[in-house]
């Protein structure tokens, strides 16, 4: 990581929340969680202990808390709080406008900010990097010629071809060639209402112990309403709606979720099987279009109120449909790279091949490997395809254990092989 945490708060106004808004959220968190003494108060709201310390003293005044004494006798012991009658009321009150408790959330213009330090732009791939998280795929230069300055353009980028033939892979290798680590908030706030963030499917956080690793040096300095994880990775396929891309408010917590690209900010957002999607490929790339083109997004409240929200996202879309048949002219246009991944030549096929023996502990035989080529491939006609090597090899593996005989690339297995490659209709 280039090193750029946020700020911790040390007083209120440095949390960009409003002392009300702050005290409504500490009420309901101990009322929800239960927590007694300021540090305890401090930990679950993740905010520097004088700031709680102030916003007892607040709710102490207006009578919302209580004293419990302390739990030991030690000098060092803290004293215990819970809520008055009053305090419960006022937790009941403030949970009908919303049941968010926990981390104190982030307000939106902090987070915009914090997406501006860590943006995906500042972390650059170069060739050494590609080459080793591409390591397992046989690929011709001028596709990964091509795939290395389009993923450091942190714009858009459309792999298409047939299927079979790396695409999904060169997407993951890509999502894994970003390392830095950033900051995420577990929630976002603006107008009082609560946007929660961060999300354990999508999110890896960097655990505490290897927080000085790969460049990462933190100090107990930064911001703890986030989490220090991976850059992003969001992978949709045939289930994104336009429905996901929008804010998704629960009217029974009156909590919102944030849509998969805020999520992606600062990561990787990956479109698998575009257009297999029961949306209409038009209209899921004129949704796109404004945050690929400006590197913004807007999103509406339920009050009406719009936000601009950043997108700072590499976009992939990996299809196996002609891209003509997809979108228009004026989309494509808008996606900055178009990379096609094609079938594999005869010499690729067979160092895939070969490699994909290798691994396994398969022979590479010559005879069972012209067989393939010359009786197999040329009796059908078959075009070769990158997936077809290990596909193969996994039924021959199969077979062999069934049959108790040690996987070899013969002619009668290989042909029993293929038999599962293709159907007859």
């Amino acid at each position: 990581m280039k090193g750029h945490p946020p700020p911790s708060p040390r007083k209120l106004e440095e949390t960009g929340l409003e002392p009300g808004f702050l005290l409504d959220h500490m009420i309901r968190s101990i009322y929800r969680l239960g927590p007694e003494t300021p540090s305890e108060i401090a930990a679950a709201l993740r905010l520097a202990t004088p700031i709680v310390d102030g916003l007892i003293e607040e709710a102490r005044a207006a009578r919302l808390l209580q004293t419990l004494g302390v739990r030991s006798g030690s000098v060092a012991a803290e004293m215990r709080y819970e809520l008055s009658e009053a305090g419960r009321a006022w937790a009941l009150d403030s949970l009908r406008q919303t049941e968010y408790v926990g981390p104190a959330p982030v307000p939106l213009a902090q987070f915009v900010a914090q997406v501006a330090r860590q943006s995906i732009r500042t972390e650059t791939i170069d060739r050494a990097r590609l080459s080793e998280v591409l390591a397992g795929l046989t690929l011709p230069e001028r596709v990964t010629g091509a795939v290395g300055p389009a993923a450091n353009s942190a714009s858009s980028m459309l792999l298409y071809g047939p299927p079979g033939n790396g695409k999904s892979s060169i997407a993951k290798a890509i999502c894994a060639a970003f390392r830095d680590a950033v900051f995420i908030p577990h929630a976002i706030e603006l107008d009082r209402q609560v946007i929660t963030l961060f999300d354990a499917t999508v999110h890896r956080v960097v655990p505490l112990a290897r927080q000085g690793e790969g460049g990462l040096r933190l100090t107990l300095g930064f911001d703890k309403r986030y989490q220090v994880c991976r850059r992003p990775v969001v992978v949709t396929g045939g289930e994104l709606t336009i429905d996901m891309l929008d804010l998704s408010f629960n009217a029974t917590t009156h909590i919102y979720e944030a849509p998969l690209q805020l999520k992606a900010a600062g990561g990787v957002f990956v479109i698998d099987d575009f257009g297999r999607q029961r949306e209409q490929p038009q209209a899921l790339i004129n949704r796109w279009i404004i945050p690929l083109e400006r590197g913004v997004d807007y999103l509406t409240l339920q009050t009406g109120r719009k936000l601009e929200a950043p997108f700072d996202t590499l976009v992939i879309f990996s299809t196996n449909i002609p891209p003509r048949q997809l979108v228009d002219d004026a989309a494509l246009r808008r996606i900055r790279h178009k990379i096609e991944v094609g079938r594999p030549n005869r010499e690729d096929f067979i160092r895939i091949l070969v490699e994909a023996c290798r691994r396994r502990s398969v022979p590479p035989e010559e005879e069972g490997i012209a067989f393939l080529l010359a009786e197999l491939y040329g009796e059908g006609g078959a075009d070769f395809a990158a997936y077809h090597p290990e596909f193969l090899l996994d039924q021959l593996a199969a077979i062999s254990a069934y049959e108790g005989v040690e996987p070899r690339l013969t002619p009668a297995l290989l042909r029993r092989a293929w038999g599962n490659l293709f159907t007859s209709a």
